[in-house]
């Protein structure tokens, strides 16, 4: 496998016009790549702020795409599964392009090989940030008891409240997504993108997001009650709301993350019906330089 097997471009619509159909092969996999790219789409290439544009990046061979990636700064790389070639070809690629690169999301196989490259590349050191694991939506079920409440979809009265949780939400993970919390309570609100579970006097004690649909797939994103509300089934009765929706709004996968360090949020979904896809890692770079 050849570095200039790869190209990068900035130019979104080539390289939805490239590597769209390839993307859409698999939505389950490459459902980040796919929610992301429709955004930028949609509400600009600065949606996700950073003062670099985005970077885009498509492996192509016999006239045939085999993987890609982007990268929104100050984000981490992100990446489709690879083989261990193309990912020394990725690596040898970006140096080649004089491209930093913060850090790395994948499946654990294509991080694994990615890391052994850069680091023989740069010189850079790995601190694996998290394990994650890819859900999808099998035969969806409430679990019991049911707490008292109801679900509804969020809106433009839920907006202070929507900032503040999924600011608390972004501060607990470590999400670098906390400044933009006013974008994506009003982008969530406009397409009602956020489920609330209100509890029997109608105060809200749960929210459960979920992504816009791209090729048939939406992704659960993300889940949050408050810490003093939690242990009561507020999360697990809000997502299977959210997921009823989706799934009636013609959705034919429904996804979500877990943190595999999460036991309680593992066993959780389960119990509401989602079955693994696969293990995605995240690590982030350190020392080390593009030469």
């Amino acid at each position: 496998m050849r570095s200039d097997d790869w190209y990068v471009t900035e130019d979104l619509d080539r390289f939805l016009g490239h590597a769209g159909g390839f993307l859409r092969s698999r939505p389950d996999l490459h459902t980040v790549a796919l929610t992301v790219t429709e955004s930028l789409r949609t509400r600009g290439l600065r949606a996700y702020g950073g003062d670099e544009p985005p970077v885009f990046g498509v492996m192509e061979r016999d006239g045939q795409v085999r993987g890609a990636y982007f990268r929104t700064p100050p984000y981490r790389l992100n990446v489709t599964p690879l083989t261990a070639d193309e990912t020394d070809a990725l690596a040898a690629h970006l140096v080649a392009m004089g491209h930093s690169v913060p850090g790395i999301i994948g499946t654990r196989e294509t991080t694994a090989g990615f890391i052994r490259s850069w680091q023989r590349h740069t010189g850079a050191t790995s601190a694996l940030r998290q394990r994650q694991r890819l859900y999808r939506l099998g035969m969806l079920m409430m679990p019991q008891p049911v707490p008292p409440g109801a679900a509804r979809v969020a809106g433009e009265k839920d907006r202070d409240l929507l900032i503040r949780w999924y600011g608390e939400f972004t501060e607990s993970v470590g999400d670098l997504a906390a400044s933009e919390v006013e974008a994506w309570a009003d982008h969530r609100i406009a397409y009602g993108g956020v489920t609330l579970w209100e509890d029997a006097d109608g105060t809200p004690v749960s929210m459960c997001g979920v992504t816009p649909m791209v090729a048939g797939q939406v992704r659960i994103a993300p889940v949050y009650t408050p810490p003093h509300l939690r242990g009561r089934g507020y999360a697990g009765a809000v997502t299977v709301e959210a997921s009823r929706a989706a799934v009636r709004a013609g959705a034919e996968e429904v996804l979500l993350f877990t943190d595999l360090s999460n036991t309680t949020t593992n066993v959780l979904y389960q119990r509401l019906g989602y079955r693994a896809v696969a293990d995605f890692e995240v690590h982030d770079f350190s020392g080390g330089a593009v030469p």
